[in-house]
């Protein structure tokens, strides 16, 4: 695993976590975080280690360590799906309000909208949204609906106060 190897690498050189986050340019806590196996480094920080320690990115990392970074990515991503879905609900039950009602278009509703906004691009998982980049002009146009979608609903916001 990623974090055994980091450690075990860090600790046969005779380097303490602060110093070999000073040589990678990252906090401590992130080589903490790293060894503790709750995240990892980025493409670059671990050419920087390769080189560091002398072995190759593939010594450092196995397919097991990327399975579980997908796996970490695919839970939090469940949680943020569940947070748009209720940001959805609330959406939806005070824009019925409105519309039963004859409620004016309410904080509510504006902070439904932006919150299910804000949650559905996070419920995408991290690795997913890298494979999106590759595609630059759907990820520049899907950047432009959402902040139309969050202007809309800021516009809609200050006229109903």
């Amino acid at each position: 695993m990623f974090a055994d190897k980091l450690k075990s690498l860090r600790v046969e050189k005779g380097l303490t976590q602060e110093a070999l986050a000073e040589q990678l340019y990252v906090t401590r806590a992130a080589v903490s975080k790293w060894e503790n196996g709750k995240g990892y480094p980025n493409i670059e920080s671990l050419r920087q280690i390769s080189r560091l320690f002398h072995v190759t990115v593939d010594e450092l990392i196995s397919d097991g360590d990327a399975e579980n970074q997908h796996r970490l990515d695919d839970r939090r991503t469940k949680f943020f799906f569940w947070c748009a879905m209720a940001c959805l609900l609330v959406t939806m039950l005070s824009a019925l309000g409105v519309f039963l009602g004859g409620l004016p278009l309410g904080l509510l509703t504006a902070l439904g909208t932006v919150g299910y906004v804000v949650f559905a691009f996070l419920s995408k998982p991290k690795y997913r949204r890298m494979q999106l980049k590759k595609y630059v002009w759907a990820y520049v146009l899907s950047r432009a609906v959402v902040l139309a979608i969050v202007l809309a609903a800021a516009i809609a916001l200050l006229r109903s106060l």
